[in-house]
């Protein structure tokens, strides 16, 4: 059986020889073992990106491997990260009136398919309040209009701080997050959007694609930057439409895939599988 990680090093910089053997040197000389190792050479940028996997010896911490690691990092003008896989990020997560995405990201929490600890769910409304608080999960309720936008933006931003919040999950906030916002947590927010962007905006999308005789539903699960629904995809499904599906079958699929994709964009980033390449991703198994 193989040992379940303890840390997580990601790697990324320009491709060069000699890489690979430096990297193994180091995580060998500090007495740990490599359980996986995934690495992917981007012929088009150049660029070199690694993900390592490996168990330590006891009383091993981030600190002290990154001190060992340190020289070897600079020998190779090396950007990277190490994380403690013991260490589970906390995470809020915001929504409007859908509930799917949440329910789904509240399943699989509860039977730790999701390595994170949700700290608050954020609603513009009161429709989730009785599942968070069965769930016993701090529930906050935050009606947004365009008086107040600004203050409870600021006061998301004191609770991110004061909950130590690593991760933003929008399963299905249906509020566009200022530019200011996207910024300062650029990297830490994965949203949601389903396929029928950006040809049927803004409301009941599942409605006017029916209309429209649309023949698969997808969705895009991504980071939240600036550009609305533009961010770096980390993740993408889609399912099938028959011509003999109802508006009924079509929102139900597409809901289906949204939470499927949400749920699996999250995993990947919790489990440090993303490693940004520009305004693209590297996403390794």
């Amino acid at each position: 059986m193989t040992d379940k990680p303890d840390f997580v090093l990601l790697v990324s910089c320009v491709d060069r020889k000699g890489i690979v053997a430096a990297i193994a040197g180091s995580i060998a000389a500090q007495d740990c073992n490599i359980v996986t190792n995934a690495q992917f050479g981007d012929a088009d940028s150049g660029r070199f990106f690694m993900r390592i996997a490996f168990t330590g010896p006891e009383g091993l911490t981030r600190e002290k491997f990154s001190a060992a690691f340190l020289s070897v990092a600079t020998a190779y003008n090396l950007e990277w990260q190490v994380h403690d896989c013991r260490v589970k990020l906390r995470a809020m997560i915001m929504v409007s009136k859908g509930g799917h995405c949440l329910n789904d990201l509240l399943y699989r929490t509860a039977t730790r398919y999701l390595p994170i600890e949700i700290t608050s769910i954020v609603s513009n409304h009161t429709t989730w309040q009785r599942r968070a608080e069965h769930e016993g999960i701090p529930f906050f309720h935050m009606p947004v209009t365009p008086e107040n936008k600004a203050e409870q933006e600021a006061a998301m931003m004191a609770m991110i701080d004061e909950q130590k919040v690593d991760l933003i999950v929008l399963a299905r906030y249906m509020q566009v997050l200022s530019d200011a916002t996207c910024r300062k947590l650029e990297g830490r927010v994965i949203n949601i959007h389903h396929s029928s962007l950006p040809a049927f905006k803004g409301a009941m999308p599942y409605h006017r694609a029916w209309e429209r005789g649309v023949k698969l539903v997808g969705a895009t699960g991504h980071y939240v930057t600036a550009d609305l629904d533009e961010g770096p995809i980390i993740a993408q499904d889609v399912s099938m439409v028959d011509h003999a599906d109802t508006i009924e079958d079509l929102i139900a699929q597409g809901q289906e895939t949204e939470s499927r994709v949400l749920t699996r964009a999250v995993k990947a980033h919790c489990e440090h599988r993303v490693m940004l390449n520009g305004s693209r991703t590297v996403v390794f198994k």
